[in-house]
């Protein structure tokens, strides 16, 4: 039980790391007026603050307490997917990547939100004028790890249904 627990909290202390190391950067290293194009015409980095949650949703709202229930809301999610964790070895693979990915990239952003009230955002995808709202490793680790958890859950009833 302990190995798969190590394994669970290790994926997402090592989502937290990646996501705090790669904004360390943009945040030393980039201002808010710079676009470095890594593939001309698809992707640039970039430096954009963000106040609300993945890519963008809620940045504009004008709640007063916005910044307090995001960290609230986040707070709780962490305790509840680090409490499932705990129990780590009665979940299949998927399962366990996907919780702990979700358990980083909630911990990323929360970091950000508790010291600084936004979160830095900073990988741009377009193509042509289409532009997908910038985002970070935090993000990117919530919707995979989403993925892989609403994946397995298909796939669990899928086969449940096949039995006879």
């Amino acid at each position: 039980m302990a190995d798969a627990r190590l394994k669970a909290y290790g994926i997402a202390a090592a989502v937290l790391a990646l996501d705090r190391t790669t904004k360390w950067l943009v945040e030393r290293h980039v201002s808010f007026a710079d676009t470095y194009q890594v593939i001309p015409g698809f992707f640039d980095i970039v430096h954009s603050q963000n106040r609300g949650v993945a890519f963008g949703v809620f940045n504009d709202s004008t709640f007063e307490w916005r910044t307090t229930v995001l960290v609230l809301m986040t707070a709780a999610a962490i305790v509840l997917v680090s409490g499932a964790l705990w129990n780590a070895r009665r979940f299949d693979p998927l399962t366990l990547w996907g919780l702990s990915l979700i358990l980083g990239g909630a911990a990323g952003n929360e970091f950000d939100r508790v010291v600084s009230g936004q979160v830095t955002d900073f990988l741009e995808f377009y193509l042509g004028s289409y532009h997908w709202p910038t985002f970070n490793v935090a993000d990117s680790a919530l919707v995979v790890g989403s993925c892989l958890f609403l994946l397995e859950m298909l796939r669990g009833k899928r086969q449940a249904a096949n039995v006879p």
